[in-house]
């Protein structure tokens, strides 16, 4: 924890070399396979090869950073680099700093709280000047609130200043509140502002949408077997609304919902709401 999350280039290493390790799960035994398939994918390209420093607009409105994470820079790049066309797409000029790090909340939550400042400090002075520093993933917009005065979650953001018009999607959505965006945030309403504002697209509420899924941090590894109860009975409440898609704003719950998709049979894809806005503004 204290050698690999305090400096960004570290974690891309690792992940680099975890993109060769192909092990086929039939040879894993018991528990050890399950955690073998709750693995993120790693990405083919990691943030800072998918976005340029410094991303402007033809008409800029506003000046924001974007916190690529950790997690979420090595396997949802993609996500990162949905973010950045939605805030184009919306007058936003996107600085993505290079010297950023880790947010600490992983390290704050596992008790290294000096460490967890230093990383935070080390941000502030990365994310200077801007007009809000935009982040994506709950778990780490929840944790940067206690120490950014400008910290907005993207779907937060973009409800607040009011988007453009998107292009249309016809499909089915329901929506999964993150933990740490409903509860650690109190952010609920926006995401969903912003899905029913594709044309096309109907919006089914979720059952105990505001359930946690069984993620919830590490849950899924510490306690496996709590989490595998509150997995099966969101698929069970998924699988009741007939929706295509599952949008969530917390990779540990894309990840999780994924997972539960394949182990319970439910036939959903799961994505982040702002990759939906990012289809609908290239569609």
């Amino acid at each position: 924890m204290r050698w690999l999350f305090v400096k960004p280039a570290r974690l891309r290493a690792v992940a680099r070399l975890l993109r060769l390790v192909n092990v086929p799960p039939v040879i894993i035994p018991g528990r050890l396979r399950e955690l073998y398939e709750l693995r993120p994918r790693i990405c083919d390209k990691f943030s800072f090869e998918l976005i340029r420093e410094v991303e402007r607009p033809a008409t800029v409105r506003y000046r924001v950073g974007l916190l690529t994470g950790c997690v979420q820079d090595v396997a949802y790049a993609d996500v990162n680099r949905d973010t950045v066309d939605v805030l184009l797409a919306n007058g936003c000029e996107v600085v993505t700093p290079r010297t950023q790090v880790c947010c600490g909340s992983l390290l704050a939550h596992n008790g290294e709280l000096e460490l967890a400042r230093q990383l935070t400090q080390q941000n502030r002075e990365a994310f200077k000047g801007l007009d809000a520093i935009i982040v994506n993933s709950a778990g780490c917009g929840s944790f940067m609130k206690h120490h950014h005065e400008n910290v907005r979650d993207v779907s937060e953001f973009l409800a607040k200043i009011g988007i453009a018009p998107p292009g249309r999607l016809d499909m089915r959505v329901t929506y999964h509140d993150a933990c740490h965006l409903v509860h650690g945030q109190k952010i609920s309403r926006q995401p969903r502002e912003l899905l029913r504002a594709i044309p096309g697209l109907e919006l089914i509420e979720l059952p105990e949408a505001a359930w946690c899924c069984g993620s919830a941090g590490i849950y899924n590894i510490t306690q496996p077997e709590m989490s595998m109860e509150l997995l099966e009975r969101k698929m069970k409440h998924i699988a009741t609304t007939g929706a295509q898609i599952v949008a969530t704003g917390n990779p540990g719950c894309i990840g999780q919902i994924r997972y539960g998709a394949k182990k319970f049979g439910v036939n959903v894809e799961v994505v982040h709401p702002v990759t939906l806005l990012a289809r609908a503004y290239r569609g």
